[in-house]
């Protein structure tokens, strides 16, 4: 019996050394601390951490306590063996479902527009353009910094929000996600601590876990992150980032106010805390909300963002707007781990895409059908009890609160059994608080076999509640 205990307590602490919610350098719960948590003796906690000193994974300080080390563990376990047993709460797994469903899947838990919503006679232009294109451009790697010419048009298009980026100041990336990646593997080292927000773009998480870092959620509200809990943070944390959805925030929709904007950056500059905001959903808005970017000007601010919600999933390229002295130091690290840039021909469509008024007529009958579609959508999820958090002023989600409790993991598990593939709220949610919602992409739901699944599921939760 009192191996068993301190077998659960050993996978409890790996656990969590794994998921990096105890990071390189941090100090673990006191013996008589975890006892009492885990209701075993003192005893059983030191056998336990005697374990763990002796794998390596954890080392002693005599008169100060036990400390995790960060070295005995896979380089890039990025998923602890007992995550698995509640599949639909683990981000990649979700991630997996929604890529890899069959084509008759229903997937309003997903994060995309559906095929027929997107550009196709402006891709099939551009893709004739480039049929056309140099041999070097077809077969040739490319420019370190990407196609001068989308750099010309993504820059030109900010300069119309009012960031002026010189060229030095923008890099083209193969996606928006890698575009991420790299400023992480610039500016971060393991055990660092990182905000999001709670709750947040669930692959934020999982990519930081891959840099080994301290993941820490600050509450998200209407008008953006609760500011009196991200003063806190950052009095008690010492952060180095904060990774955040700019515009239309994902999961939520909600927007950041001005006022929210301004404090952010005064708080940011107090604490030497570096922004990284994520402007993929900003052309959604009907009207430009305040940018994190624009009214920092780039000091310590950076934006990324891509393609892949507007353009094509498929032909992927995404951006990283920063300062010039860190821009040189990305692309270096983009040769190192990419040797180079996104394709010469996927650069080459969206930079055709983007370059006529086609791209500007296909925008603006998006943001018309996603206004019918929020509204439609809500009014159905409303029938069956769900109350969206808030009705918002564009973008493909409504964050919906869940009726008398119910458990939305339940939900998905029931909702997947008959393939409808939903997005449970703890798979965005640091702290795990976000049981009692789900995320639903209003360009998915137009069949109504969703609903008649999402009932059944509900039913299916309160039984099990």
């Amino acid at each position: 019996m009192e191996a068993g205990r301190t077998g659960a307590v050993v996978a409890a602490i790996r656990t969590r050394l794994v998921n990096q919610t105890l990071a390189p350098g941090e100090r673990l719960p006191s013996i008589r601390r975890l006892a009492a948590t885990m209701g075993v003796a003192p005893s059983t906690v030191v056998e336990a951490y005697d374990r763990l000193t002796a794998e390596g994974l954890v080392r002693s300080r005599r008169g100060s306590g036990f400390y995790a080390t960060g070295t005995g563990l896979p380089p890039m376990a990025l998923a602890a063996a007992g995550e698995m047993r509640d599949p639909t709460v683990d981000p990649f797994w979700v991630s997996r479902q929604s890529l890899d469903a069959d084509p008759a899947a229903l997937r309003p838990g997903c994060g995309w527009l559906p095929a027929d919503w997107m550009p196709h006679a402006l891709l099939r232009r551009g893709l004739r353009s480039l049929a056309r294109a140099d041999e070097a451009t077809l077969a040739d790697y490319g420019a370190t910094r990407g196609s001068p010419a989308l750099r010309r048009l993504l820059a030109a298009r900010f300069a119309a929000e009012g960031l002026d980026v010189a060229p030095g100041q923008l890099l083209l990336t193969p996606s928006g996600t890698q575009a991420v990646d790299l400023v992480c593997r610039l500016l971060l080292r393991p055990g660092d601590t990182v905000l999001v927000d709670d709750p947040c773009y669930f692959n934020f998480r999982t990519l930081l876990r891959a840099h080994r870092v301290r993941v820490v959620g600050v509450p998200y509200t209407r008008s953006g992150p609760d500011l009196d809990a991200f003063a806190a943070v950052l009095a008690e944390a010492g952060p180095r980032l904060y990774l955040t959805n700019s515009a239309i925030h994902n999961p939520t929709s909600a927007t950041p106010t001005a006022q929210t904007v301004h404090r952010l950056l005064a708080m940011a500059s107090a604490h030497d805390l570096t922004i990284v905001e994520d402007d993929i959903f900003a052309e959604f808005e009907p009207e430009a909300s305040p940018r994190l970017a624009v009214m920092d000007g780039l000091r310590r601010v950076v934006r990324v963002g891509s393609f892949s919600k507007t353009v094509s999933a498929s032909v992927r390229c995404g951006y990283v707007a920063a300062r010039a002295d860190w821009i040189e130091a990305l692309v270096d690290l983009q040769i190192a781990t990419g040797f180079g840039g996104p394709s010469p021909v996927a650069a080459g469509i969206v930079a055709d895409v983007l370059s006529g008024g086609g791209y500007r007529r296909h925008m603006e009958a998006l943001r018309h059908r996603l206004t019918r579609a929020r509204r439609d959508t809500a009014r159905r999820l409303e029938a069956l009890g769900l109350q969206p958090w808030l009705m918002p002023r564009g973008g493909f989600y409504l964050w919906c609160q869940l009726p008398d409790g119910l458990d939305s993991t339940t939900i998905a598990q029931a909702a997947l059994a008959e393939g409808v593939i939903l997005a449970p709220g703890n798979v965005f949610s640091v702290s795990g608080g976000a049981a009692g919602f789900l995320r639903f992409n209003v360009a998915q739901t137009e069949d109504p076999r969703v609903y008649e699944v999402l009932a059944r599921a509900m039913a299916t939760a309160r039984h099990v509640g």
